[in-house]
C-alpha cells in the first residue's frame, strides 16, 4: 500500500503493467486519478461526477441507512433510491466526506531534539504537543479544513495532511439487502462471492460553494476531478489499481508482537465477539427498533469476527513463523557488521522487554479497557469529567480534543448518539463487559470492577449496581448531555447527583494512571521504534511500505484468480449472476429481491454482457493488496476509468495484514457493469445513469 510519493519508483512497472496515462500523476494526490478519491472517515470513495456525486460500497453507508429508517420503512433491508435531488436523504450531522488537498513532510518539526530526552512520558508529551499545535496552526482561520499529523514507518517519519470537510452529505441510492449485502456472514471473505457492495451519496455545500451544514437550499458540491466509468469492461489479466484510505496494518511490528497476536489476542477477542453477537442477537430478536439501532454494531462485531479468525488462522498457520524467521535474519545482518551493532543492536531486544511488561498485566488490561468502553454513558461522564478539566486550562493548553473548535463537533456527537442509544442495550452490553471481569482470578480483577460493583462480585452484587446506575441517571437524555458538555465546571459535577457522573469522577484516579502509564510506554517506542524502523529500511532490499495508517495510499496489479490450496485448481476470477441467482434460497443471507431474479430469468442483459460469459459478470478478484478501510475505493484501470468497486478480501489473505503473503492476497470487487445492470434491468435508476454518462439501454 504504497504513498503516492513513492510511486514514481513504480512508473516503469504500471507502464508495463498497462497504464496508459502518465504514472507521474500517481505521485499527487491532488492530481488525476488520485485527486477524485476521497475519505468518509472509516470508508473511501470517490466522486463520479461533476455534481458532486459519490460511489461507494453499500455496507459504507449503513449509518445512512439506519438513521432513515424506521420499523415501518427498514431501508437497512429494503434499500433506497431518490428519485430527484429533492429526495436524497440527509446522513445527519456527523456525516463527512473528506477531499485531501495537500501532504507536507514535518518529521523534522514533530522529531527535532526529542532522541536527547531522557524521560519517555516527557518524550511522549512533546511529541503530542508539537503535533497539537501543527494542527492548530493549519486549521486556524479555515474552520472549513480538517487537518492531522499522520505517522509513517511507526512514528519515524510525519506527515501534515489538509483535507476540505465536506458536511452535508446525503444518501441518493443503495440498492436492496438481497443485493447489497447477498451471502451475508456465510460469504464474507470468501470466494466465489456474488455481493453487490455499492452504494451512492452525494456533497453539498452553500450556494457560495463552501463547506455548510445541511440546508435545503444547499447545492451539489463541484469536485476540481471526478472518474468516469470504464468503456470496455475488464479482463482476466488486465491492469487495475486501487487508491483508498486503509485503516491499519502491522507488517513493521516485531516477531514478537506477532507471537503475541497469534497465541493472545486474536484467540481473546474471537471469544469476546461471539459472546457480544449472541448477546445482541438475544435482545433485538422479537424488537425491530432495537435492531435498527443495533445494525450497525452486529454488522461490524460479524465481520470482525471472521476477520480475526482468518488472522489467527494465518499467523498460526505458519506467517508468525515466517516474521521470526526473517526477524532472525534481520538480526543476523545487524549482528554481521560492528558499524551495524553500534548503531541498531540492541533495539530488538530492548522493545522485545517492554512488550514482556506490558504482557504481563494483559488480561488485568483488557477487561479494564472492556468496563471503560462497556457503557455508553459511563463514556459520556467520563468525557463531561475531562471537559470540565480541561475547561480551566487556556485554550492552547488544552489536550487535543477538548479545545474550543472541538466543541461543535463534540456536541454532534452527543446528539447523534441518540440513534444508537437504548437503555436496555446499553445496560445489557455493560453487564456483559462487567461479568467477564468478574470471572478474572480475584488477582487479576481491574481495581476499576469494585469500584463499579463493590467488594463482593457476583451476580446479585452487579444487578445492584446496574440498578443503581440506569434508574436515576439523566445523561441519557440528549439535552441534558449538551448541556453538561457545555457548562459543567469540576465544581459542579462533584454536586452532582448523578449516578455515571459520580462513578466518573471515582474512578478519574484510576483512569488516570493508567493513562500515565500507557504514555511511558508510548514514549518509550517512540525512542526505539525510529531505530528500529531505520534498520529494517536498510535491510530491506527496494523500497519499504509503511504500515496503513487511514491516509491515501495506491495499490496496483492484475485482475487473476488464486488457487486456495497448493495443487488445487486456480479460482476463476469472475462469478456472474446466474450463479447469485442459483444462490438463490428465499432466506438471508441469499434473498434475492424478485426484480433482480426476473431480470436473470428474462435474460435481459442488454450492452453489460460478457462476450466469454454470455451474461453479467458479478465480482472479480485482483491481486491488490487492501485492508479495512479501502472499502469503497474505486477500482481504476490503465486509463483511470472506473471498472469496479473494492470491498472485501479473501480468507487466506487475511493475516497478510500481519506478515504479507502475495501468493494467495486477493482483493475482491463489484464489476461496475454489474453495478450498471442492476441500475437499468432492476432499480429503473436511469437519472443516475444518465448522470454517469451512461445511455440507460433496457
Amino acid at each position: 500500500m504504497w504513498m503516492p510519493e513513492q510511486m514514481a519508483a513504480h512508473a516503469d512497472t504500471i507502464k508495463g503493467l498497462g497504464v496508459e496515462f502518465d504514472p507521474a500523476a500517481l505521485t499527487d494526490p491532488t492530481a488525476f486519478p488520485l485527486g477524485a478519491v476521497v475519505s468518509l472517515g472509516g470508508c473511501s470513495a470517490s466522486f463520479v461526477s461533476p455534481e458532486g456525486l459519490i460511489i461507494t460500497n453499500h455496507h459504507c453507508v449503513g449509518r445512512y441507512l439506519q438513521l432513515n429508517s424506521s420499523p415501518e420503512d427498514n431501508l437497512l433491508e429494503n434499500g433506497f433510491l431518490a428519485k430527484t435531488r429533492a429526495d436524497e436523504k440527509s446522513g445527519g450531522p456527523r456525516a463527512r466526506v473528506y477531499v485531501t488537498t495537500r501532504y507536507t513532510d514535518v518529521t523534522e518539526q514533530v522529531l527535532g531534539g526529542t532522541d536527547t530526552i531522557k524521560s519517555d512520558e516527557e518524550r511522549y508529551e512533546l511529541i503530542a504537543e508539537r503535533r497539537k499545535q501543527l494542527t492548530n496552526a493549519c486549521e486556524k482561520g479555515r474552520e472549513d479544513m480538517r487537518c492531522y499529523v499522520a505517522s509513517f514507518f511507526e512514528g519515524a517519519k510525519f506527515f501534515q495532511i489538509e483535507q476540505i470537510q465536506l458536511r452535508d452529505i446525503r444518501l441518493v441510492y443503495a440498492p436492496h439487502s438481497g443485493i447489497g449485502v447477498f451471502g451475508g456472514d456465510v460469504d464474507n471473505w470468501r470466494w466465489p462471492r456474488h455481493t453487490g457492495d455499492w452504494a451512492f451519496l452525494r456533497a453539498y455545500v452553500g450556494k457560495d460553494g463552501k463547506p455548510a451544514d445541511f440546508a435545503a437550499d444547499n447545492v451539489p458540491y463541484k469536485p476540481k476531478y471526478h472518474l468516469t466509468v470504464a468503456q470496455e469492461r475488464v479482463e482476466e489479466g488486465d491492469f487495475v489499481m486501487v487508491a483508498g484510505y486503509p485503516g491499519r496494518t502491522n507488517r513493521l511490528k516485531t516477531a514478537g508482537e506477532v507471537q503475541e497476536a497469534a497465541e493472545w489476542y486474536y484467540d481473546y477477542r474471537i471469544q469476546f465477539y461471539e459472546e457480544y453477537i449472541a448477546l445482541l442477537e438475544s435482545l433485538t430478536k422479537d424488537d425491530k427498533e432495537l435492531a435498527i439501532k443495533a445494525s450497525g454494531r452486529m454488522r461490524g462485531l460479524g465481520n470482525y469476527l471472521i476477520n480475526y479468525k482468518g488472522m489467527r488462522d494465518g499467523l498460526k498457520g505458519g506467517l508468525a513463523a515466517e516474521k521470526q524467521k526473517l526477524e532472525a535474519e534481520l538480526r543476523a545482518w545487524i549482528d554481521a557488521d560492528p558499524q551495524r551493532k553500534a548503531t541498531y543492536g540492541g533495539v530488538l531486544d530492548a522493545i522485545a522487554k517492554l512488550n514482556a511488561e506490558r504482557a504481563a498485566t494483559r488480561d488485568t488490561d483488557a477487561a479494564a479497557d472492556g468496563l471503560m468502553r462497556g457503557s455508553s454513558l459511563l463514556g459520556v461522564a467520563m468525557q463531561l469529567t475531562t471537559l470540565a478539566e480541561e475547561r480551566k486550562k487556556p485554550d492552547a493548553e488544552r489536550r487535543a480534543g477538548y479545545q474550543d473548535k472541538d466543541l461543535k463537533d463534540n456536541e454532534v456527537s452527543m446528539r447523534a448518539m441518540q440513534k444508537t442509544y437504548d437503555p436496555r442495550l446499553d445496560r445489557a452490553v455493560f453487564k456483559m463487559y462487567l461479568t467477564r471481569a468478574a470471572k478474572l482470578p480475584e488477582d487479576k480483577r481491574p481495581s476499576l470492577l469494585t469500584a463499579i460493583v463493590g467488594d463482593k462480585v457476583d451476580e446479585a452484587s452487579i444487578e445492584k449496581a446496574l440498578d443503581k446506575l440506569y434508574k436515576k441517571t439523566k445523561l441519557g437524555d440528549a439535552e441534558q448531555r449538551v448541556k453538561l458538555m457545555k457548562s459543567a465546571s469540576e465544581k459542579s459535577l462533584q454536586k452532582s447527583r448523578d449516578p455515571f457522573i459520580k462513578l466518573a469522577l471515582t474512578i478519574k484516579p484510576t483512569v488516570d494512571a493508567r493513562r500515565e502509564r500507557s504514555k511511558k510506554f508510548a514514549g518509550a517506542m517512540a525512542s526505539l521504534r525510529p531505530k528500529y524502523i531505520a534498520a529494517l529500511r536498510e535491510f530491506t532490499p527496494g523500497e519499504l511500505a509503511p504500515d496503513a495508517n487511514g491516509t491515501l495510499r495506491v495499490t496496483y496489479g492484475t485482475v487473476r484468480g488464486y488457487s486456495p490450496k497448493a495443487g488445487q485448481e486456480p479460482y476463476v476470477p469472475f462469478t456472474t449472476v446466474s450463479e447469485m441467482a442459483a444462490k438463490h434460497t428465499g432466506s438471508k443471507p441469499f434473498d434475492a429481491p424478485q426484480a433482480l431474479r426476473d431480470a436473470v430469468a428474462s435474460k435481459s442483459w442488454g450492452p453489460y454482457a460478457h462476450p466469454k460469459f454470455g451474461e453479467v459478470t458479478l465480482d472479480f478478484l485482483a491481486d491488490l493488496d487492501i485492508t479495512g478501510g479501502n472499502s469503497g475505493s474505486s477500482t481504476i484501470n490503465g486509463r483511470g476509468e472506473l471498472c469496479g468497486l473494492v470491498f472485501d478480501g479473501n480468507y487466506e489473505s487475511i493475516a497478510s495484514d500481519w506478515v504479507f503473503a502475495p501468493e494467495v492476497t486477493r482483493s475482491i470487487h463489484v464489476d461496475i457493469r454489474y453495478v450498471l445492470w442492476v441500475m437499468d434491468a432492476v432499480d429503473n435508476a436511469d437519472h443516475l445513469l444518465t448522470e454517469l454518462g451512461v445511455d440507460p439501454a433496457i
